[in-house]
């Protein structure tokens, strides 16, 4: 079993909030990082179960006899109308526990597959009562130097990365795609054709690391321009893409506006691009694209809490791949480079002195860190996630 870095941020969340939902895609570790916070006494609910469903008939009364332990509710955008009770019950448990000098925290650990409905949910009744975690496949933190080959070709669903061959792993994530069409997209969007989602987001795994064009992709695909942006919000919403903003505060500059589009997990970009090993990635026209999206996923696994990803691109060719803007207001502008002798473009110059970042950092596939000059540090991938991870 893999230590997850989230298990120590998870605890803390509820030390201090009476309920937390962790959002995550399905099989990424959430139901098993749940189990290990709620031991040995918590009670645990898997809302796609009937019977566990039907335990919650009576919602205030199950949940109220159990206020003692830590429960978790799995699954749980399955029951939207949890969240009105659920609002009663910690009330009342942090009165009880305020008069009685017993805890008034950490009643609940809500586990959820997608995140807007969710979080729209929760936070307009919840509000003031809750905090959100979001775990991401496994890291370069959390698995062997022996794996980090494997995690950026296979991805990092663990059923993915464990996979005893690369044959196994790529037919894993081929169900995993045929199980969230079949199955997730007849629950959040019923009259989504499970075909044209994937047919779109097979486009979009094509566009990796690119601006996105909805009117040209929606021609592509035969639809308009509203469902095509439907089609991406779902997928946004299952947290399998990323909509990467552009940096807009400039306003003296001329900027880019459109997003950039990333397939989340690595694994299932190139499952989705019928890429079955690393030899094939190597020589595929997306490795760059690839390995510029893991790395940008890396970093934000790790990243502070309340930390805002952005790209930086002007008209004059000014530009930043990731720009991380912390809770403070600091910038960290970042450069992704495949090679291993790799070298600063101009643009990133001219960009830094709009921005004006605290730190610039050039990630590359090497081994070693070194000074560039002008500021800028080369550094290895895990190298700049453990940076981020103490900063």
């Amino acid at each position: 079993m893999f230590t997850r870095k989230k298990l120590l941020e998870l605890e803390q969340t509820l030390q201090r909030s009476p309920a937390v939902v962790l959002l995550g895609p399905r099989q990424v570790g959430k139901t098993t990082l749940a189990l290990q916070v709620a031991e040995p006494d918590g009670a645990y609910l898997d809302l796609e179960s009937p019977e566990d469903r039907n335990k919650l008939d009576n919602v205030e009364q199950y949940l109220r006899t159990r206020q003692e332990r830590l429960v978790v509710l799995d699954e749980v955008q399955r029951l939207p109308t949890l969240f009105e009770p659920l609002r009663g019950l910690i009330d009342q448990a942090r009165r009880t526990g305020s008069a009685n000098g017993t805890r008034t925290n950490g009643f609940y650990l809500l586990l959820g597959s997608a995140s807007l409905d969710l979080i729209q949910h929760s936070s307009e009744t919840l509000a003031g009562r809750i905090a959100f975690v979001e775990l991401s496949g496994l890291h370069r933190l959390e698995v062997p130097p022996e794996l980090w080959d494997a995690l950026w070709v296979r991805g990092g669903f663990p059923p993915s990365l464990t996979a005893l061959s690369e044959a196994d792993s790529l037919l894993w994530r081929r169900d995993f795609t045929r199980t969230y069409l079949e199955r997730d997209v007849a629950q959040f969007a019923p009259r989504t054709s499970a075909e044209l989602l994937r047919r779109f987001w097979t486009m979009l795994a094509h566009l990796q690391g690119s601006t996105l064009n909805m009117a040209q992709l929606a021609r592509n695909l035969g639809i308009d321009t509203r469902t095509a942006n439907g089609y991406l919000d779902l997928l946004t919403d299952l947290l399998l893409t990323r909509k990467l903003a552009p940096w807009s505060t400039n306003r003296g500059k001329r900027l880019v506006k459109s997003h950039k589009v990333y397939i989340r997990d690595s694994g299932l970009l190139h499952s989705l691009l019928g890429i079955t090993n690393m030899d094939a990635l190597l020589s595929h026209p997306i490795v760059g694209a690839s390995w510029e999206g893991h790395v940008i996923e890396s970093l934000l696994a790790v990243a502070p809490a309340g930390t805002q990803p952005s790209f930086y691109r002007s008209n004059a060719g000014a530009e930043i791949d990731l720009l991380l803007t912390w809770p403070n207001g600091e910038h960290w502008a970042i450069e992704i480079k495949r090679s291993t002798t790799p070298k600063v473009e101009r643009g990133f110059y001219s960009a830094c002195e709009d921005i004006q970042p605290t730190h610039k950092l050039l990630i590359y596939p090497g081994h070693e860190s070194y000074p560039l000059g002008d500021g800028i540090e080369v550094m290895p991938l895990h190298a700049a996630m453990q940076a981020l991870d103490s900063a």
